[in-house]
C-alpha cells in the first residue's frame, strides 16, 4: 500500500510539472533572447520573434528589421529548441502553422503544400534559404537570463525542387556532420547539416 501512495503521489508530480509546463510562458524579452540564440550573431537585433503568450498560442512577440524570422522555445514541449530562417521561408512556415491549428496531419501537411507549391497558390524561395536550429536541456537553460549552455546546431538550406543531380549532394548522410539533399525533387527540397559533437 505505501508503495502505491509512493506511486501516486510521483504521478501527480508528474503530472503538475506537465501542466505546469504547458502554462508557463516566459516574459517577453526572455523569450525573444533565446529565440534569436539560433541565427547568426549579426542578424540577431534585427529578426522577427514568435513565441508564446500566457494561454499558450504563438504571437509576434516584435516586429523585425531584418530578413530573419525567429520561432522561441514551445514551453509544452520537453527541453530547448527554437529556429530562425529566412523570411523568403515564411509563407511555407505560415501554411504549415495554418495547416497544424487546423488539426491536420503531417502527412496532409505535405500534400496540401505540395499542391498549393506546384499551382503557384503557395509561394515558395526563389534562392537557397536557410534555416538555423538550435537545441537543448533544460538542465542547461537559464529562465532567468535566457541563456543556454552546450546547444546543439542543425543547419537546413531549403532549394525548392533541387535533386541530388543539380546539387551533387547525395540522398543520405555517408560520414559524420556530411550535408545531404532530404526529400529531393519535391517543393520540400533541402540540405541537411548536422555538425558533429564535440562533446
Amino acid at each position: 500500500m505505501k508503495n502505491f501512495i509512493t506511486l501516486i503521489a510521483v504521478l501527480i508530480g508528474i503530472s503538475g510539472f506537465s501542466q505546469d509546463k504547458e502554462r508557463t510562458s516566459l516574459p517577453v524579452a526572455i523569450q525573444i533572447k533565446t529565440a534569436v540564440l539560433a541565427a547568426p550573431e549579426d542578424q540577431r537585433e534585427g529578426a522577427m520573434v514568435y513565441g508564446y503568450s500566457e494561454s499558450g498560442e504563438l504571437e509576434v512577440l516584435r516586429e523585425g528589421s531584418n530578413y530573419m524570422v525567429c520561432i522561441g522555445d514551445d514551453p509544452s514541449k520537453e527541453g530547448i529548441q527554437v529556429t530562425c530562417y529566412s523570411k523568403k521561408l515564411e509563407p511555407f512556415m505560415e501554411r504549415g502553422r495554418a495547416l497544424k491549428a487546423a488539426g491536420r496531419s503531417e502527412a496532409e501537411k505535405r500534400q496540401i503544400r505540395a499542391k498549393e507549391a506546384a499551382d503557384g497558390s503557395l509561394e515558395m524561395p526563389d534562392a537557397p534559404s536557410a534555416l538555423f536550429v538550435l537545441s537543448g536541456s533544460e538542465e542547461n537553460y537559464n529562465k532567468n537570463t535566457g541563456d543556454l549552455k552546450d546547444g546543439k546546431f542543425r543547419y537546413v538550406v531549403y532549394i525548392p525542387y533541387a535533386t541530388a543531380e543539380s546539387t551533387g549532394l547525395p540522398i543520405k548522410p555517408e560520414a559524420p556532420g556530411m550535408p545531404w539533399i532530404m526529400d529531393p525533387g519535391t517543393h520540400r527540397a533541402h540540405i541537411m547539416i548536422s555538425p558533429i559533437s564535440k562533446n
